[in-house]
């Protein structure tokens, strides 16, 4: 099974990726590159407010970095270790579902063959 920093690390990616907003500011990221709230309310059908609180949790879930940018803005750029945790998470659970059904699957081809 995961490990627990992994698996609060992929709780929190899942978290952050389960609303649609959070998941269209990341692919305007991951397209456009970094960029300011007021950047991508102009590109995206999301107020800025409503960015800025989605992108106040991207980052918690470390998804995003928010550097200092010209005139006091704050851009906001991608951050793939998350991601990649998460994809481990989803790595082990596979491993760990994928040995007892191969087993089942045997099983019942064996019961099927009428091989005891």
């Amino acid at each position: 099974m995961p490990q627990p920093d992994i698996e609060a690390t992929a709780e929190q990616v899942f978290a952050a990726l389960a609303d649609p907003s959070r998941r269209a500011i990341l692919a305007a990221l991951a397209s456009g590159g970094p960029a300011t709230a007021t950047d991508l309310a102009g590109r995206l059908p999301i107020t800025r407010q409503a960015i800025a609180k989605h992108l106040a949790l991207l980052a918690d879930a470390g998804l995003v970095t928010a550097e200092p940018g010209e005139r006091r803005r704050v851009r906001y750029r991608l951050r793939s270790a998350p991601m990649q945790v998460a994809q481990q998470f989803l790595a082990a659970l596979a491993r760990d579902w994928d040995s007892p059904l191969g087993a089942l699957k045997d099983h019942l081809d064996e019961q099927a063959r009428g091989t005891p």
